[in-house]
């Protein structure tokens, strides 16, 4: 697909509630005639009431982005995406939820499924113009990142195998030139951010050496839902961050929604809680500071604590997202001799915040989704004893006290 600059991106709408298409046909009225020249015009170019005229729509008008209800009458959401997964696979669908617990983990099935993002609908609909601003906000740029980007499904194809093995030979860069043992590991993302933490945790095992703390942006409820969701499929334990957490590892972190994480010192501990150098004294702690980078949480805050805490022993990750969230942050982890990657373009669902780090020159490597879980492992378990060290010392310190009891025998 391509969106020349010549004409407008053609929306579809799918919604069974008359409200809704009313107010998406007045939004995309107002933004076609220039009042967001910031961004691409657009021009909706069909309303569909439910799942079967959408599928029919999508073939006869051909629109560059779908925004897609979740609860439609004939068929919902889900069936309408797993229907276009086979017959259109790379048509940016952003679904469009209630802010619910049912909406919020509709929406995370619809992400796993192949949806591109979400927005969560007005909650007064009735106020027309507070609706209008919400969806504004939340909608308009989302099209616009993934229409930018829905162009790159062939770039994805035809670099392939050369993007793999130079991505692998930058990530070989690291052992040569980072000294520090890795001691946390933090991650932020955005766009397209819940299906690639599907993909990556679930690859790092259960002795991962190092806590991992994460920030995705997404409003409290579907947070907590999406950290119930990857400790279903993880071997490591995976839990929504409560202000004043042991950071140990073992545990994935994830920033609850509306709060500002950060690494924080803990002021005491108990020989119970001394899990170990990795983690050992520090904290989660929890803020309602305004929003940095438009975002809270902000993935910046979140970096500029790690690289504070651990300096050089601190390893960030930026991934899919809209934005320059975390451009700041792996900056100062850079700075303080910490490990920057960044997730590659053709991998990305938006390369926006990774693809401003990796532009910025303080990336180590910037790898495919599907290589990162492995640069993880490896860079950790540098500066560390393997599984056979470790036994051997065992080893070692039980031979004297089996000595020691032949003899008093």
């Amino acid at each position: 697909m391509s969106t020349s600059e010549q004409r407008p991106l053609r929306i579809l709408a799918a919604d069974d509630s008359a409200v809704m298409r009313s107010i998406l046909w007045k939004l995309f009225l107002l933004q076609k005639e220039g009042r967001s020249s910031e961004l691409p015009r657009m021009d909706l170019c069909g309303i569909a009431r439910d799942g079967v005229e959408c599928l029919e729509q999508v073939k006869q008008l051909c629109p560059d982005v779908l925004v897609l209800d979740l609860e439609m009458p004939k068929l919902n959401g889900l069936e309408v995406l797993d229907r276009l997964r086979l017959e259109n696979p790379d048509l940016p669908v952003i679904m469009c939820s209630a802010y619910t617990e049912h909406g919020a983990r509709s929406t995370l099935e619809a992400l796993a499924r192949g949806a591109s993002d979400y927005v969560t609908k007005p909650a007064g609909q009735r106020d027309f113009d507070a609706a209008m601003r919400s969806l504004s906000q939340q909608l308009l740029p989302r099209i616009a990142a993934l229409a930018k980007n829905a162009g790159r499904e062939k770039k994805k194809a035809d670099r392939g195998a050369s993007s793999d093995n130079s991505q692998n030979t930058k990530f070989e860069e690291i052992r040569s030139t980072a000294s520090s043992t890795i001691e946390v590991v933090v991650i932020g993302l955005s766009t397209g951010g819940p299906s690639a933490l599907e993909q990556l945790l679930p690859k790092l095992p259960k002795d991962f050496p190092v806590p991992v703390l994460i920030v995705q942006h997404m409003p409290k409820l579907f947070t907590g839902a999406l950290a119930e969701r990857l400790d279903k499929c993880c071997a490591l334990r995976v839990e929504q961050a409560y202000d004043n957490a042991v950071i140990r590892a073992g545990t994935v972190w994830l920033a609850p929604g509306d709060a500002h994480m950060e690494i924080a010192p803990r002021r005491a501990m108990t020989n119970e809680e001394d899990t170990g150098a990795a983690g050992r004294s520090s904290r989660v702690r929890l803020h309602q500071q305004e929003p940095l980078n438009h975002c809270r949480p902000s993935v910046d805050y979140l970096f500029f604590s790690a690289a504070r805490m651990y300096g050089a022993g601190t390893l960030a990750l930026v991934m899919t997202g809209m934005g320059a969230d975390g451009l700041n942050g792996a900056r100062a982890v850079h700075e303080g001799g910490g490990v920057v990657l960044a997730q590659d373009e053709a991998s990305s669902a938006v390369w926006g915040m990774p693809g401003r780090v990796s532009e910025a020159g303080i990336a180590n490597a910037t790898l495919p989704l599907w290589g990162i879980a492995s640069a993880l492992k490896q860079r950790v378990s540098e500066g560390r004893p393997g599984r056979s060290e470790v036994a051997a010392r065992g080893a070692s310190a039980i031979a004297p006290r089996r000595e020691m009891t032949h003899g008093l025998l």
